[in-house]
């Protein structure tokens, strides 16, 4: 009776050992799980990724105007400073206050004179610009001329601008009427001397071959236009573009200088009855500003914008003006300081920027709209980034210190239009990886989503 018992039992105990020997056999050998779809879930895990790394602060919206809610997004409703980001409210701000046409300059002609002032526009003799429409008035005009400094409240430099950036490019004065962009450009090519435009501005540049010379080729003084040259800082071929320090008194000398033709400063108000002049087309200098994110550009369209509404010519009313009358509808009141975006004090949102791109798209042809934004591949900021036979990226770059952003509009290969602002504040790695980052995510986002 035992030995029966005992088998019944032994071969129970052998069929539980080997269920627990194949369980053990295929759990030592699991199945790969299949990688989890590409969508919303695996963008924003690359989004935190980034942030993780280069232990920034990211704020991310992906929005799609046929769903017309955001697919992904990360700190949407914080603030960043966002740069050159910035310029897209400008641009907006000011093609709603602009016409067609740049107001070039104002004037009243009285008898034997022609009495006339700035309203600010920033393409009079711009070196990258052609526009000879002002010029030639002022050139053929048969009237004596006499210059009127438009009143102005703005300052030459914006609240929290980098004091010691004066002599660099990126960061020339705002005023009423800008003459060669602001800047003096020195340009050398390997077989001859170096060159200085305008060539008033020769007789301010003074050789500098102390022990003690700057590291710049070219240097102003902080305080005055004399410029020091340092020839053991010059390679064989350069150019390079230094801000002057404007005045009424400058602007009279070098509209003498460029127009063959004596002008006077006059000391008055300005007077009733003033005509305009126009000059290029609105989408010329709004294209420039957004493709180059050139600074000047974008200070002076405000000034534009505002000298429309009043004779006094404003950046910051400007800026009021705008918040109060066209973006009231913002989901975070944005803090806007400046055109151009080179103040820190800067702060918007990134969904509130998604709104931005929004009513940008709802206001413009989609055909006119995106060619004026940087574009991968091509001139302008984008032209390392999102190279393609197709562009696929149009949007705003913007750069200071420990601070990179893009936002704009992306193609995808399924045919769908996406809004996207991505927003890098507070890394201290380069701006270099962050952009390659942004650059792979959303290439990523073009071919897959």
């Amino acid at each position: 009776m035992i030995k029966p018992l005992l088998t019944r039992y032994t071969l129970k105990l052998f069929s539980c050992l080997g269920l627990l020997f194949l369980l053990g056999c295929s759990a030592a050998k699991p199945v790969a799980e299949a990688p989890a779809p590409y969508g919303p879930t695996v963008i924003q895990q690359r989004v935190l990724e980034v942030e993780a790394q280069q232990q920034s602060f990211v704020g991310f919206v992906l929005y799609d105007p046929e769903l017309g809610k955001a697919v992904v997004e990360h700190n949407a409703d914080k603030y960043f400073v966002p740069a050159s980001n910035t310029k897209l409210f400008t641009f907006y701000a000011a093609s709603k206050m602009l016409g067609d046409s740049i107001p070039a300059l104002k004037y009243v002609a009285k008898g034997d004179s022609l009495i006339f002032w700035g309203t600010g526009d920033p393409t009079f003799t711009h070196m990258d610009l052609k526009n000879n429409i002002a010029y030639d008035f002022l050139k053929n005009r048969k009237e004596k001329l006499y210059y009127i400094e438009a009143p102005m409240t703005s300052t030459a430099f914006a609240t929290n601008w980098g004091w010691d950036d004066y002599n660099y490019y990126y960061q020339p004065e705002r005023s009423a009427f800008p003459i060669h962009g602001n800047i003096v450009k020195f340009k050398k090519d390997s077989a001859s001397a170096y060159t200085t435009t305008p060539a008033f501005f020769n007789k301010n540049v003074m050789p500098d071959t102390t022990r003690n010379a700057h590291r710049d080729t070219f240097r102003r003084a902080w305080r005055t236009n004399d410029i020091a040259y340092n020839p053991k800082r010059a390679a064989v071929a350069f150019s390079q573009e230094v801000p002057f320090i404007t005045s009424p008194e400058l602007t009279v000398q070098l509209l003498a200088d460029t127009l063959k033709r004596p002008v006077k400063l006059v000391k008055r108000p300005i007077p009733a009855g003033g005509k305009v002049l126009y000059g290029l087309p609105a989408d010329t200098v709004f294209k420039r500003m957004l493709q180059v994110s050139d600074n000047l550009m974008a200070e002076q369209l405000m000034i534009l914008g505002y000298g429309t509404l009043s004779d006094t010519l404003s950046v910051e009313r400007a800026i009021r003006y705008a918040v109060k009358n066209y973006l009231s509808d913002l989901p975070d009141a944005p803090v806007w300081i400046d055109g151009s975006g080179l103040s820190s004090m800067n702060m918007f949102t990134p969904r509130s920027i998604i709104v931005l791109l929004q009513k940008m798209y709802a206001e413009r042809p989609k055909e006119r709209l995106l060619p004026m934004l940087a574009v991968g591949g091509r001139p302008g900021t984008f032209r390392n980034i999102y190279k393609a036979d197709v562009p696929f990226v149009f949007g705003k770059s913007g750069t200071l210190a420990h601070v990179h952003n893009q936002s704009g509009y992306i193609m995808t290969k399924s045919g769908k239009l996406l809004m996207y602002s991505f927003m890098n504040n507070n890394f201290k790695t380069s701006s270099s990886e962050i952009r390659n980052a942004m650059e792979r995510i959303m290439t990523e986002v073009h071919e897959k989503y």
